[in-house]
């Protein structure tokens, strides 16, 4: 049987408070603009940034890379890199900024995250993730976690996957989140990656009857809040990303169904309200609405009005001194009157 450190055990109790609903770290989506908006929505959600590759955080703008609203706590800092060194020192210059978490990706399948050898294909080398984990932990004041996959290639899951949280458990990982494919790190591109590889979310299961004093978390093509309740009968935390990012308004049923706050129709108007607030604090500062407004566009998919709304903000907030107006003439285009029926469908 399969031993865990009890201390790892104890910071899992302490700090993961199963159940544990996560928005997930996605490149070029999940920026400080677009955690603004869903902490919005949300006021318990896990947030994760995209993943940030160590050496650009050393060498690189560290307040453009790292700096977020405070708002948006909790807020998990996720790393790409597999020289332990490195993201030792990435976590060093990350601590001031107030990060919640420290995840290592050692799940991410394209090119790009290969050539710099982190990612998926570290699930090759598992003693090189414990060796990262080990260094990271040492130097860290939060929890540091792990996101992988089942295997990569011709791995065996059954064998790659309790090998790799063996190794990162015993280097002191505090949780593992565990996205529920293969990755295929030749011949399928990042988004055949997301679709192509079957599900298969028993061996999570499985993975937290044989560690069950981990926090293990499970991802992967889950799209509405049923399958994510489903799930956590089994796991201790769900992690939902394109579905939530793509029809952000599904956010707001998570506090009362995962966190027990009471059941209440969402304000929309104070949504609009406080994103406008933003908007107009960013262009300030020299930003543009568009870097907000992008990630706002599936709000409102399956509404009346869903498709003028899409059409202003893609279209006017890409416009020269485009202001928060152009937020209001979005929201005015919607009618808001079956908004509860379809976040709960």
């Amino acid at each position: 049987m399969t031993t865990v450190n009890t201390a790892v055990s104890e910071r899992n109790r302490r700090y993961f408070k199963a159940p544990v609903f996560a928005v997930a770290p996605m490149i070029d989506w999940t920026d400080r603009h677009c955690r603004f908006f869903h902490r919005q929505i949300s006021r318990n959600a896990l947030l994760y940034t995209e993943m940030v590759v160590a050496d650009a955080i050393i060498h690189g703008p560290r307040e453009r890379l790292l700096s977020f609203d405070a708002a948006e706590h909790p807020v998990a800092l996720q790393l790409g890199g597999s020289d332990p060194a490195k993201l030792a020192e990435a976590v060093r210059i990350a601590e001031p900024y107030g990060y919640d978490e420290i995840n290592l990706n050692v799940g991410c399948p394209s090119d790009r995250v290969q050539s710099g050898t982190f990612g998926a294909c570290l699930m090759l080398t598992p003693e090189t993730v414990a060796e990262c984990v080990a260094a990271m932990k040492k130097v860290a004041d939060v929890p540091v976690t792990v996101k992988c996959r089942i295997g990569v290639d011709e791995q065996e899951p059954e064998e790659a996957l309790p090998t790799l949280m063996t190794r990162v458990l015993d280097a002191g990982a505090d949780a593992i989140w565990i996205h529920a494919r293969k990755a295929w790190l030749k011949g399928l591109s990042p988004k055949e990656n997301r679709e192509i590889p079957p599900l298969d979310y028993e061996i999570v299961y499985r993975m937290k009857a044989r560690f069950p004093d981990v926090f293990i978390g499970i991802n992967g093509g889950i799209h509405t809040m049923d399958e994510a309740e489903a799930h956590l009968a089994h796991v201790d935390g769900v992690m939902l990303g394109r579905a939530a990012y793509q029809n952000a308004a599904i956010l707001s049923d998570v506090d009362h169904r995962f966190y027990g706050a009471p059941a209440t129709e969402p304000d929309w108007n104070d949504l609009r309200d406080r994103m406008m607030a933003y908007a107009e604090r960013h262009i300030a500062n020299g930003g543009r609405l568009q870097h907000i407004a992008r990630h706002m566009v599936g709000l409102f998919t399956g509404l009346p009005g869903a498709r003028r709304y899409r059409q202003i903000l893609s279209t006017d907030a890409a416009k020269p001194n485009a202001g928060p107006e152009v937020i209001a003439a979005a929201f005015a285009a919607v009618d808001f009157s079956g908004a509860a029926e379809a976040v709960s469908a």
